[in-house]
């Protein structure tokens, strides 16, 4: 279980920079949507990788927020390598791998549904869809990592029983 203070603060301050940014470029609607998405591709990570591990926390939201960065700006020609953000996703994965107590499943499952999800609204915003029609498609993304999720807790068996 990773969980406390710096934890909290990194979250808010990730969440703070990339969600300013990435909501101006999105608006409220498709950024919500993403948020939402990212937070529930995470949770179907957890579910992957490690579900019997408490976990705590929206770092897979925030992981896909980075992941939803990487491909608005690769949609606008700008390099994440030379803006830092391929570094900050880097280092993110790096620190994911390398310090105990960090939820892998949860970080990689929110950074996939990130750039699905990314890739889903850049798309609709370069063929104008309506914000109805983006939000549906990104809500049936969202459904199907809540199946995924399902399917993954079913498979799962507690040695304990």
């Amino acid at each position: 279980l990773h969980d406390g203070l710096i934890h909290l603060a990194f979250n808010m301050w990730a969440l703070w920079i990339l969600g300013s940014q990435l909501e101006r470029v999105l608006g409220r609607a498709r950024f919500t949507g993403l948020y939402v998405g990212s937070l529930l591709a995470g949770a179907f990570g957890v579910l992957l990788v490690s579900p019997d591990v408490p976990t705590v926390g929206a770092s897979g939201a925030v992981f896909g927020l980075m992941g939803a960065a990487l491909m608005v700006q690769r949609a606008a020609g700008i390099d994440p390598w030379s803006s830092g953000l391929g570094a900050v996703i880097a280092v993110n994965l790096l620190i994911t791998f390398a310090v105990p107590r960090i939820s892998l499943g949860g970080h990689l499952g929110g950074l996939l549904g990130g750039v699905i999800l990314g890739a889903v609204l850049v798309e609709s915003l370069r063929r104008r869809w309506d914000t109805g029609v983006t939000l549906a498609v990104t809500a049936a993304v969202a459904v199907a990592f809540v199946a995924g999720s399902v399917w993954a807790a079913g498979t799962w068996t507690d040695p304990l029983l």
